[in-house]
């Protein structure tokens, strides 16, 4: 028989490491289980778009002669490097194949990985998820650990599939899984970002919030720093993976910093989770008034008071882009001029010249950002309701129908604001360009063309509340899908008319280039008010669900 003393100077079986990692393999697999649908849909909605462009360059720039003036117009052009990344490469349909499309998929990269550890940590730990699982066999690091796993492997299956997918269409195989693990690698940072920051804040919407504003701080100083050709950029996560320079210098050295930087986020998260509480943030949360102000003794005010982060969010970054798209389309004239597979593929341009043509179809990309936000907002509607905090509210006067109207009202309002915000950027733009003060009223009246489109995408996210509450959200976000896939490809690749026709933005006029008729917005309407009554109805006459 061993002693007290002698047990206590034995070497412990387990190190206190492999107790705080107990559990990491079976957690990984149960988030792995939990993502089965959503990050197959990042990883191919991130390759589809490289595949895509890829396939649009080629048809674009297929003569020495389209290359050279696409690169005499982009290669100086400080909007066009603002918003792509460094002008490098030009000199290859492979090399504008990834100037032009490495940022919109990092993006698509970092939202994946945000949203991947944000929902396995924070949000399971506001939950109360993780005190469930902490409760059993399962170490302190283990929840956060298997959430940067997870989204790790998520972002190397992009970074695969990208390559894969660029390779299919044509693009040399080296370039292309080189583009793969710039794409890849960028996640992998903002992967290590999300883990840091989901330690210091207390609540997920604050994860998301912080981490997408500092993907926008990022991306300013990128773009800064590419613009002037300074060391600004290394000073970006964002500029480190564009530092590969795929299909032209095809770097490693940015790939490794990117690993590097990524080891020691989850490294700082790791020492953050060990110095705080479970179920708190390291930053204490801000002590409400002790008084509701005024504006939330309503549900319109509580719902705008839910959502105003977010709707100020996109109404920012729509005004930005708004200011970019106005910015560039005196370029367009040089970059597809004499172009008659530009001309093929936009048919707009034939008929209405180049800047209206690209006008157009800046509208349309608008349209459809300003439906994802109408959708989300939507969606806030359900959430409050899966997480239980609509039954406190519903138990005062006030009725179903007013709770649900007041997250409609602000989707609505809230998407008719964003289309204003990048109307009004773009004309603005364009009468600096032109000095043309009329220019401002005809193309801030065209960005509203696309209202009654943009509402009954939200519209359809109401009904999907009312009747399948627990398909709503996937349900809403494949509509979504559809309506970007169809209007960003349906008439290029010539798909049949009634692909295009099953969308709601196939029958809005393609604003500038026809003007607002009565008959398609009254038919939307009529679509919207349809959807919105079946919501309301089914939201009425149905329980409340959770979960």
């Amino acid at each position: 028989m061993t002693t007290v003393a002698e047990r206590a100077a034995a070497p412990p079986t387990t190190t206190p490491r492999g107790l705080a990692l107990a559990g990491t393999g079976t957690l990984v697999r149960f988030a792995l289980r939990r993502d089965r649908i959503r990050l197959p849909v990042w990883i191919l909605t991130g390759a589809a778009m490289v595949a895509f462009q890829s396939l649009g360059s080629q048809t674009f720039y297929d003569t020495p002669q389209a290359l050279a003036a696409y690169r005499a117009s982009v290669g100086s052009n400080a909007a066009t490097i603002a918003l792509a990344g460094p002008p490098v490469g030009l000199d290859t349909v492979a090399g504008a194949v990834a100037f032009e499309i490495s940022a919109f998929v990092i993006l698509i990269a970092a939202l994946m990985a945000m949203f991947t550890v944000g929902r396995h940590t924070r949000a399971d730990e506001e939950a109360g998820r993780t005190e469930l699982v902490r409760s059993a066999r399962v170490g302190r690091h283990a929840p956060l650990l298997a959430a940067v796993i997870v989204a790790a492997l998520a972002c190397v299956a992009l970074a695969l599939a990208t390559g894969l997918w660029a390779t299919a269409t044509g693009l040399p195989a080296a370039g292309s899984f080189m583009l793969g693990a710039s794409i890849g690698a960028g996640g992998l940072v903002f992967t290590g970002i999300t883990a840091v920051v989901a330690q210091v804040t207390s609540t997920a919407r604050a994860t998301y919030g912080i981490v997408g504003l500092l993907f926008g701080v990022f991306f300013v100083l990128r773009a800064v720093g590419d613009i002037n050709g300074n060391l600004l950029v290394w000073t970006s996560p964002i500029g480190w993976a564009q530092a590969v320079h795929p299909f032209s210098d095809d770097r490693w050295a940015p790939l490794l910093l990117c690993a590097a930087g990524t080891v020691a986020l989850v490294a700082v998260a790791v020492a953050l989770l060990d110095h705080r509480d479970l179920g708190s943030g390291m930053l204490a949360d801000r002590p409400g008034a002790p008084h509701a102000s005024r504006g939330l003794s309503s549900p319109i005010g509580l719902a705008l008071r839910l959502q105003r982060g977010s709707l100020i969010g996109w109404t920012v970054s729509l005004a930005l882009l708004g200011l970019v798209y106005g910015g560039l389309a005196e370029s367009v004239e040089t970059l597809l001029a004499d172009n008659e597979e530009a001309t093929a593929f936009f048919p707009e341009i034939t008929s209405a010249g180049l800047v209206e043509g690209y006008l157009a179809t800046t509208f349309s990309i608008n349209a459809l950002l300003a439906a994802a936000y109408g959708v989300s907002s939507v969606l806030r509607a359900r959430t409050e309701e899966a997480a239980g905090r609509a039954d406190p509210v519903l138990a005062t006067a006030t009725g179903r129908a007013t709770w649900l109207a007041s997250h409609v009202v602000i989707a609505l309002l809230g998407s008719f604001l964003l289309l204003a915000a990048s109307g009004a950027t773009t004309a603005a733009m364009r009468v600096a360009a032109t000095g043309d003060a009329d220019e401002f009223g005809r193309l801030f009246d065209a960005a509203l063309t696309y209202a009654p489109a943009v509402w009954a995408v939200a519209a359809v996210a109401v009904a999907l509340i009312g009747l399948a509450p627990r398909a709503a959200v996937a349900g809403a976000w494949a509509v979504v899908a559809y309506v970007v896939i169809v209007a960003m490809f349906a008439r290029a690749l010539d798909w049949p008319d009634w692909v295009d026709d099953a969308s709601p933005i196939g029958w809005t006029p393609s604003a500038p280039i026809d003007g607002w008729t009565l008959a398609p917005a009254v038919g939307l309407g009529a679509a919207v008010l349809t959807l919105l009554a079946v919501g309301f109805v089914g939201f009425r006459q149905r329980d409340l669900t959770t979960g």
